[in-house]
């Protein structure tokens, strides 16, 4: 696969861009341009979910960017409602004809259901016959702690390859990634900027960004880069995922543009200790099948 972005093996062998472009609240109208825009500019991820309402213009933009299917890592996920093993085959079906491909690189479970747990079995159970078909390359999850990756690998066959989680320098999530290292799964971060501090009204840091704390401000100073770049870089020096979303074309190309540098331990180490090991945003455990219908 072509790209800037370096790449990690997930547990089944397949290769996934490190870096690469969410589209969480992206409007349908900007979604294509941003794709077209990122892929251009040498992103080869795209992560997109059935809830976010764009699944369609992703594939718009995939096609107009001329870059070749094979070329492209695509990520969709399934959301609550669709929880349940044959909704979840329904579901899958309507988001690959939204998206107007014939596969899909990765697909993830959106949140757990702890309420219904039994649905969220049945669901990952479909998306386990979907990547024995052949239909999806790789299958996981989103917004999992460790003891629901527990419940779930204890009541299936595939260990998930991916769990995307909120990650960024005011929550580390070292306990939760410890866990994925001793399970062999790859953690991937929403929000890897932090930005969810400053639309989630309930965030304990509300209004505040990561990109303007002295730490990261002095060390994107040090390397002529921007601090959305340095923290950009941090995921990646730890072999992290990372998805960070703009619909602006100079943001896009600016946060790929982190293969030409790299952070020293101390600076990682400066970064960590930004950490409040508090969430920005909703705990999965309170999230239900209308939370944003």
């Amino acid at each position: 696969m072509t790209g800037k972005s370096t790449m990690i093996t997930l547990n089944n062998g397949v290769q996934m861009p490190a870096l690469g472009l969410g589209v969480f609240q992206s409007a349908p109208e900007e979604t294509a341009t941003a794709v077209t825009t990122a892929l251009q500019n040498g992103y080869r991820l795209i992560d997109t979910a059935a809830v976010y309402g764009n699944e369609k213009e992703v594939g718009e933009g995939i096609v107009a960017s001329d870059v070749g299917r094979d070329e492209v890592f695509v990520t969709t996920k399934l959301w609550l409602s669709d929880f349940g093993y044959d909704e979840a085959l329904r579901a899958f079906d309507s988001s690959l004809d939204k998206l107007g491909l014939d596969y899909l690189d990765l697909y993830l479970l959106h949140f757990p259901f702890p309420s219904a747990f039994d649905s969220t079995v049945a669901a990952y159970k479909a998306a386990e016959k979907l990547l024995a078909d052949g239909r999806v390359r790789a299958i996981g999850v989103s917004n999992f702690s460790a003891e629901h990756l527990n419940n779930l690998i204890d009541r299936t066959d595939v260990v998930p390859a991916v769990n995307q989680v909120e990650l960024h320098p005011y929550f580390v999530q070292r306990r939760l990634r410890e866990a994925h290292t001793g399970l062999g799964v790859v953690t991937q971060a929403w929000s890897p900027l932090g930005g969810v501090n400053l639309y989630w009204p309930s965030a304990p840091k509300a209004g505040q960004s990561p990109l303007e704390d002295p730490p990261v401000v002095e060390i994107a100073a040090r390397y002529g880069k921007t601090p959305a770049q340095v923290v950009l870089r941090w995921h990646i020096e730890q072999g992290l995922s990372a998805i960070p979303k703009s619909v602006r074309a100079h943001r896009i190309a600016e946060n790929i543009d982190i293969f030409d540098f790299q952070l020293t331990a101390d600076e990682v180490a400066a970064i960590d200790a930004l950490d409040t090991g508090l969430r920005g945003g909703p705990d999965p455990d309170s999230i239900k099948a209308d939370s944003f219908g």
